[in-house]
């Protein structure tokens, strides 16, 4: 377990049943840390962390308790990141990182140990999460000339990625298999029923459950969750149709963070009163809370009184 600290440090704890034991503490930015993020562990016990300093800092547990700082990249971004993510394992060793100066930074570990780095311009106001794609192998039905036999044969999954914005709005971004660049998907995000008026706070990119059907939630400031649904071969010439909202609940405060359970049917909603809410789809589609969890400590985003993209003491 981690805890992402106002005093720049990252404090790592051994966790058994209730019982917490702090075991490290790594250092290294010169601002309040955002967000933390964990690779898969056929990379090791390797820890991103991203601050109010405009850095991005990997860290990996060489020995038990014993931690070395894999990789700095500082001044990576302009002003303050303020969410980092680590791609499906799958895809290698990529980190993605949202910042307040409008851009996405995605951090790709090579084969001979250095790394590289792109980015993506998605707007002007600021970004404060990225989420990604699960790892999915579609099939897609063929039929084989000259017999008829119809087969299926698989479709290469390519990274995608969601972001919330400053601007009010998420967008889905995918990395060409073509170019090997990324760009912005073209498929629609119906906003005509629900979208946000307020920042986005965070995205989150649920587990794959059902076949050909993509799932993001995202919440904001102004106190909504929206659950957003895409659905393959619904637009033109079977590709996938636009995402389309529903609304989860509207909260009496902002909402800061989302998390997907790992079978993907409950999703985690902390918001601003300091609890964390259980929320579960019936089989018409419509959401209902199922318990709460009160956030004892006061150490998670609701009860920091800090948040990303915000003012930081003494910067």
């Amino acid at each position: 377990n981690e805890l992402k600290c106002k005093d720049r440090t990252v404090k790592i704890y051994d966790v058994a049943g209730s019982a917490y034991t702090h075991t490290a503490t790594l250092q290294g930015h010169e601002g309040p840390v955002w967000e933390v993020s964990w690779a898969h562990p056929k990379f090791g016990v390797v820890l991103a962390s991203c601050s109010f300093d405009g850095s991005v800092l990997i860290h990996r547990e060489s020995r038990p308790h014993d931690w070395t700082l894999l990789h700095a990249a500082r001044n990576l971004h302009e002003s303050s990141v303020n969410g980092v993510s680590f791609a499906p394992h799958e895809f290698g060793l990529i980190a993605a990182a949202a910042s307040s100066d409008g851009r996405v930074s995605f951090l790709t570990h090579r084969e001979d140990d250095s790394w590289g780095v792109e980015y993506v311009r998605d707007n002007a106001l600021g970004v404060n999460s990225v989420s990604w794609s699960p790892y999915v192998v579609s099939s897609t039905a063929t039929a084989d000339e000259g017999d008829g036999d119809g087969g299926s044969s698989p479709t290469p999954p390519c990274l995608r990625l969601v972001t919330g914005g400053c601007d009010n709005r998420i967008r889905v971004y995918a990395k060409s298999p073509v170019t090997g660049q990324w760009e912005m998907e073209t498929t629609p995000i119906d906003t005509s029923s629900h979208s946000h008026s307020d920042w986005v706070r965070d995205v989150a990119w649920a587990p794959a459950v059902v076949p050909g059907i993509d799932v993001i939630a995202s919440c904001s400031e102004d106190r909504t969750v929206l659950v957003w649904t895409q659905k393959a071969g619904e637009g033109e010439e079977g590709e996938p149709g636009p995402w389309q909202p529903t609304l989860l609940n509207t909260f009496e405060e902002p909402v800061w963070k989302l998390s997907w359970s790992v079978t993907g049917n409950i999703l985690a909603v902390s918001s601003g009163d300091s609890t964390v809410t259980l929320w579960k789809a019936g089989l018409d589609g419509t959401w209902s809370q199922v318990d709460t969890v009160d956030d004892v400590g006061g150490g998670g985003a609701a009860g920091t009184g800090a948040q990303p993209g915000a003012p930081a003491e003494g910067q």
